[in-house]
């Protein structure tokens, strides 16, 4: 999408659209939506003091100028009400709008949030185009027949000329990081026949010259060189050979020296391995790799943006299938630094592999760690598609990770690492077992337990964010369609732009 900022008055620009917010309860607009009033004779709050537009929430409606401005339409935008506006309900609101513009081509905008909603210029002008850009994302490689035209073009206008600066930056930030947000989505999207684990791993080598990134994949081969088990042995079934990606950004001016690692889960599919999933929905499991893509995401927008932190990304990338070969119920795998896993369940293959990921991660010293996965469908179950369940050993790292979630709207909610749930991963035969087992056909402590077992290869300040329930098909974000959301990259990007501002 073509973005760009103008100063002016909108009563002057002639495009197709220009799109006003409007707060919930307004009889009489002010700023420039009252400007606009003005010129049509009092049309627009006609329509408000006659309840045919109350501005809730995503409410949208055109309306025809008539000649009377240069634009052709106007399109109100509902923004809620006043005391609950944020940053995300900026980002839903250009959405819906963008959405509704889609067969004009062309959107000229206010930026909503920027006047009397108490946004800063720079913040609502980035989530008026992440928006925008993700509000009109579509997957359709595979699609013989397109849903028709989507926003091409879209215009911040601000009659403010103090505002411009603030505002350029804002949408070139929103810009980088939704473009990011919308590569996830496209891994995420892909079928799994597509995109295997040497697939994955060949579009990060591709990112990596386009961004000035380092990277290096290694193979099976290394693999069994670097004894890292749990990646092979997840592996075994499937005819794709694993890889484990590791891309690395290294700024020439960094704040601090010690690396941040970001880790996500590279399931490219996951059937269940032996103990093999239900039919019902096995097609989502292309998604299992989620994690993955939103640490190449979030490795994208910050090379773009070119943050002064070095990061290291890692993608464990592997397929999860039955064989004569695969993985059994109640094989043992022994990891590099020595503990010894009991597979009790093959279905709880993602913490295997991020093991190995967490280990090789040490030879960063790294400042901190965060793994993202799709790991448990308890996760799901505890927090449904709201938010991302959060376990730590680190309480200032889960202050960021909050604060950075207020920002971007993609919310996460702390749960805990309580010493009692290490008890529900004893084995009597290894140092821990993989799953927790159902005890008179109730589940058990399934996020927590998965959580704890990360904490067991992990020797530095770290986070899990199991992301099982927010990565795809999450219907209640105008800006998140159908299909994978990209969660994580604007979380991880809004982590990083806070550590570089705050770091000494």
């Amino acid at each position: 999408m073509d973005v760009n900022v103008k100063h002016g008055d909108i009563l002057n620009i002639k495009t197709e659209a220009i799109c006003l917010g409007i707060f919930q309860g307004v009889r009489a607009p002010g700023g420039a939506a009252g400007a606009v009033d003005r010129a049509l004779g009092g049309a627009l709050s006609a329509l408000l003091k006659e309840g045919d537009f109350e501005g809730k929430k995503g409410e949208l409606l055109f309306l025809r100028t008539e000649g009377k401005i240069p634009a052709k339409r106007v399109l109100l935008v509902g923004l809620g009400e006043r005391e609950r506006f944020t940053l995300d309900v900026a980002r839903e609101a250009s959405a819906a709008a963008a959405q509704a513009a889609g067969r004009f081509r062309e959107l000229t905008t206010i930026v909503h949030g920027a006047g009397i909603g108490g946004l800063s210029p720079e913040s609502a002008a980035q989530a008026v185009v992440e928006g925008a850009i993700l509000g009109t994302y579509r997957f359709e490689r595979y699609r013989q027949q397109r849903e028709g035209p989507r926003l091409e073009r879209l215009q911040l206008i601000e009659f403010d000329r103090s505002k411009l600066s603030e505002m350029e930056a804002g949408a070139k930030r929103g810009q980088i990081i939704a473009e990011a947000v919308c590569l996830a989505r496209d891994l995420a999207n892909e079928p799994a026949a597509s995109l295997t684990p040497k697939e994955l791993a060949e579009r990060a080598e591709a990112l990596a010259k386009e961004f000035k990134l380092q990277c290096q994949v290694l193979t099976e081969n290394e693999l069994k060189r670097a004894e890292m088990n749990g990646i092979l042995g997840v592996a075994r079934g499937s005819d794709e050979p694993p890889r484990l990606i590791v891309l690395e950004y290294w700024p020439q001016r960094a704040k601090f020296s010690e690396p941040i690692a970001l880790i996500g889960k590279g399931v490219t599919f996951d059937s269940g391995g032996i103990s093999i999933k239900p039919r019902e929905g096995l097609e989502a499991m292309k998604y299992d790799m989620a994690g993955a893509a939103a640490v190449l995401g979030a490795m994208r927008a910050l090379s773009a943006l070119e943050l002064p932190l070095p990061v290291v990304g890692l993608v464990p990338a592997v397929e999860n299938l039955p064989s004569g070969k695969a993985l059994r119920p109640g094989d043992i795998l022994r990891f590099v630094n020595g503990k010894t896993v009991e597979v009790t369940n093959t279905d709880a293959e993602g913490r295997l592999i991020l093991a190995d990921a967490l280990i090789y991660a040490q030879r960063y010293r790294p400042r901190f760690v965060i793994d993202l996965a799709t790991l448990t469908g308890a996760c799901v179950i505890a927090l449904g598609k709201e938010a991302a369940g959060l376990f730590s050993n680190h309480a200032p790292l889960v202050e960021r990770l909050k604060a950075a979630s207020q920002k971007t709207g993609e919310r996460v909610w702390e749960l805990p690492l309580y010493e009692e749930y290490r008890e529900l991963l004893k084995s009597e035969v290894a140092d821990l077992k993989n799953s927790v087992l159902a005890k008179s056909g109730i589940p058990q402590a399934g996020a927590a337990a998965g959580a704890i077992f990360l904490q067991e290869f992990v020797s530095y300040p770290w986070a899990h964010l199991d992301i099982a329930g927010t990565a795809y098909d999450v219907e209640t974000r105008a800006y998140c369609p159908k299909g994978a959301t990209g969660y994580g990259v604007r979380l991880l990007t809004q982590l990083l732009l806070d550590e570089a501002q705050n770091s000494n």
